[in-house]
């Protein structure tokens, strides 16, 4: 039995939020017997090094979780790069890293929540675990003021986790994707940098631009210069001037493949607003069919 105290809440100036931890928070918590720290780094154009910068220092304690291994599956031919695992699968990674129905996680990465807001979404609003949250800085604000890192893979055990990942209502396929956008039932916010959303550049995927109508918002923006969260007031300005007449529950949230887009939910919901929805194919989804528009039109295949 824990206390009915909330364990999380925003450090920013305007009030409490139960997505984000505080360093010195986190600090103080350590020692709580439900708290289990989730390293989330990743790099995508150099699959290991996410657990090699695991390896070489962490947050005492912290298990290491990996994108391609525990939070998505191999991708079908027409899937972007990475699709959710089955509810299955998802369940078995949490009990595999000792995450009970009564834990408490904290997920944190080293590019301000990048890769660990794809974990606290699957948590939180695929499966419907409320006790998650990003460490607000991520390894950088812990380690900052010289606090302690381990170089040893820490050890666990099983847990038993008792529910199914439904996920109702959070996702959007790329055929609802279509209908939304045609009735403009829909606000479709692209975290990707500005260049390629813009098809200047395309580091990743075959095709660069971007999907008609979508409007650009780039995950960095959520972020202050030291990599933490704006406050909430400056975050809630920022979404509105994206979503212009509609509200944020109009909101569908893509990117490359479905990772950084849940930064922008994560940030929707920091600034107090309504959930959005998560594209989780994204553009490495949509440039499948060359049949699907692209803005620039793609070049003659």
């Amino acid at each position: 039995m824990h206390d009915a105290t909330p364990f999380f809440y925003c450090l920013t100036m305007n009030g409490s939020n139960e997505v984000l931890i505080s360093c010195n928070e986190l600090e103080q918590r350590r020692a709580n017997d439900n708290l289990i720290i989730l390293d989330c780094r990743h790099n995508l154009s150099e699959p290991g090094a996410g657990y090699a910068a695991y390896l070489a220092g962490h947050i005492p304690a912290a298990r290491h979780v990996d994108l391609d291994r525990d939070l998505s599956r191999p991708a079908a031919p027409y899937e972007g790069r990475h699709p959710l695992p089955d509810s299955g699968t998802f369940v078995a990674t949490l009990c595999r890293l000792g995450i009970s129905n009564d834990s408490r996680v904290v997920v944190y990465d080293d590019c301000g929540g990048a890769f660990a807001a794809r974990l606290w979404w699957m948590l939180r609003h695929w499966l419907g675990h409320d006790e998650v949250a990003v460490l607000d800085g991520g390894i950088q604000a812990w380690s900052r003021p010289g606090r302690e890192l381990e170089q040893t893979a820490a050890t666990w055990s099983p847990a038993i986790y008792d529910a199914d990942a439904s996920g109702a209502g959070t996702v959007v396929e790329t055929e609802d994707l279509i209908r939304l956008l045609s009735t403009r039932e829909a606000v479709l916010l692209d975290a990707r940098a500005a260049a390629r959303f813009d098809g200047l550049t395309e580091p990743i995927d075959p095709v660069a631009g971007h999907v008609p109508g979508a409007v650009n918002l780039p995950f960095s923006e959520l972020l202050s210069e030291d990599g933490t969260f704006r406050i909430p007031a400056q975050l809630r300005q920022r979404f509105e001037r994206s979503l212009v007449a509609q509200t944020a529950g109009d909101v569908v949230a893509m990117c490359g493949s479905g990772v950084t887009a849940c930064h922008l939910l994560l940030g929707m919901e920091i600034a107090g607003l309504e959930p959005g929805k998560l594209y989780v194919g994204s553009w490495s989804e949509w440039i499948r069919d060359p049949e699907r528009p692209t803005q620039p039109p793609r070049a003659a295949e």
